[in-house]
């Protein structure tokens, strides 16, 4: 691989790494911090597209880290999931970046907010492109470390509450994760992906391999806010400033989706009458679950927390369905495109509402529509999205998964997620009616924070909303793009050629 395509797989790390270090240099300059993240993550979504681009023309890139030849040196690999994953990183981390023009003042600056939001994106982007599975352990406690900082951020009191809760569960995830390295590496004597695959098909011990691969269903299970480990989830999302939730709501869980996509269709088989059973009932337990915590919610960014969990369980029935249709896994990459760029709007504009009242209690908000018409207008979108109407995203990511569904005669599973979808919309209308169509209550006196210019977070809003509908627009090239990424990972023996190079 020429040394160019080598730096493509590696920018959408160095590239955060070096803005925060940028950051911390301009501490004492709020102009600076806002200016460093602005040119960073435009850098780093333009080096993300390039990824794509290099990574559909090649099918894999493998960087050979300090040239040592995998399995014995870090490798950095990008196939097609991994390069999706960078892109919606990138996304998400620019439309993040704006939004904070205006509601990251000098105080949570001087906190660090900039520099951990780098430092975050970078870890996120290390988990996607590692070849290697303590370093994905690695980047995983890097972007506990960001994510923990700037959950506490400001120190108010329900932020330390929910900081303790997220960070208690997530570390017992990285102990377990932690331990499944260790047993698996003492099996098999290696650390690299590829090689493990490879050397795992020649275990005899089969129980070992099955003990190992509960442990990282458990941990990862944890990190995806997975029924039954997801309740960290809703005690701490809606805590921090909305631009830290945003980030959050989109990238962290979606971490953890992928790491099981990644580590079942690579390392351990999906297939495994055990494993699959669980995924099944994990998937539909965890939308269940979600959307029966949101219907019961009056807090904005309570209701979306519970619905990022009913819709990691969409997700999960893609993988789950995997092994008996590869339209299942599809759908299931489908749906992480859709949910990561609808869900981080959704906060950003309950953010926006925040500004505009100064609450984000459903039944002290009302009168929106009328003030604000081109606000109602822009939830709509994102909203009727993740309910599943059409021509939205939502609607063809859902109808993937449950087409899937249906062809592998799960129907239990099908009657879950048609149910699941309803009560979505539900929550949505529910969140309309209080927020938007009401009158506003004539005996809640609210006080609006102080904050920027709002033309940032407008602009945020529309560009999200806009690609919401170009993702439902131009479903086909999306699909595509899906079905490719879908055929690697149901062929591990193409990643396992491209990081090898037939030492395996």
């Amino acid at each position: 691989m020429s040394s160019s395509l080598s730096l493509t797989v590696a920018l959408p790390i160095l590239i955060p790494l070096l803005s925060g270090a940028l950051s911390v240099a301009g501490w004492r300059s709020l102009r600076v911090q806002r200016g460093v993240a602005l040119l960073g993550t435009a850098a780093l979504l333009v080096a993300s597209i390039l990824l794509l681009h290099a990574t559909w023309q090649a099918d894999f890139l493998v960087m050979e880290m300090g040239n040592w030849p995998a399995p014995f040196g870090i490798v950095l690999v990008s196939d097609l999931l991994g390069a999706i994953m960078v892109l919606l990183t990138g996304i998400t981390g620019f439309a993040t970046a704006v939004y904070s023009l205006s509601t990251i003042n000098e105080r949570y600056s001087r906190f660090g907010y900039y520099p951990l939001m780098h430092l975050l994106l970078a870890g996120v982007n290390g988990a996607f492109l590692t070849g290697d599975i303590f370093n994905l352990y690695v980047w995983f406690e890097v972007m506990l470390v960001a994510s923990f900082a700037l959950l506490i951020l400001g120190g108010e009191r329900a932020q330390m509450e929910g900081a303790i809760k997220y960070v208690t569960l997530n570390l017992v995830s990285s102990a377990m994760f932690l331990s499944a390295i260790g047993l698996l590496y003492g099996l098999v004597g290696t650390l690299n992906m590829a090689d493990i695959a490879v050397k795992l098909g020649e275990v005899e011990d089969t129980g070992l391999v099955t003990v190992i691969s509960m442990l990282f269903l458990v941990a990862f299970g944890i990190k995806a806010a997975a029924f039954p480990f997801f309740f960290w989830l809703p005690a701490s999302y809606h805590t921090p400033q909305v631009a830290v939730s945003a980030l959050f709501a989109g990238l962290l869980t979606k971490v953890g989706v992928y790491s099981l996509f990644r580590v079942f269709t690579l390392v351990f088989s999906a297939a495994e009458p055990l494993t699959h059973t669980l995924l099944l009932w994990t998937a539909g337990l965890t939308m269940l679950t979600g959307v029966l915590g949101a219907a019961a919610q009056f807090e904005f960014r309570r209701i979306l927390s519970f619905h990022i969990i009913s819709q990691i369980g969409y997700m999960l029935m893609g993988l789950a369905l995997a092994p008996l249709s590869a339209l299942a896994l599809v759908g299931g990459i489908f749906y992480i495109m859709h949910h990561i760029i609808v869900k981080a709007n959704l906060f950003l504009i309950s953010g926006l509402v925040f500004c505009l009242r100064g609450s984000y209690d459903l039944k002290q908000l009302g009168g929106l529509y009328r003030e604000k018409p081109l606000l109602a207008m822009l939830f709509l979108i994102p909203a009727l999205s993740l309910a599943g109407l059409p021509p939205l995203s939502g609607f063809f990511a859902k109808y993937i998964v449950i087409r899937a569904g249906v062809e592998t005669e799960s129907w239990w599973l099908v009657g879950t997620a048609l149910v699941v979808g309803l009560l979505t919309l539900y929550s949505m209308i529910k969140i309309w009616a209080e927020v938007f169509w009401k009158a506003q209550p004539e005996d809640v006196d609210l006080t609006p924070p102080q904050t920027g210019s709002l033309v940032p977070l407008y602009l945020t809003i529309a560009g999200l909303a806009a690609l919401t509908v170009c993702v439902g627009l131009f479903a086909q090239p999306v699909f595509e793009l899906a079905e490719r990424a879908a055929e690697q990972l149901l062929n591990p023996s193409l990643y396992i050629d491209a990081v090898l190079g037939g030492r395996a």
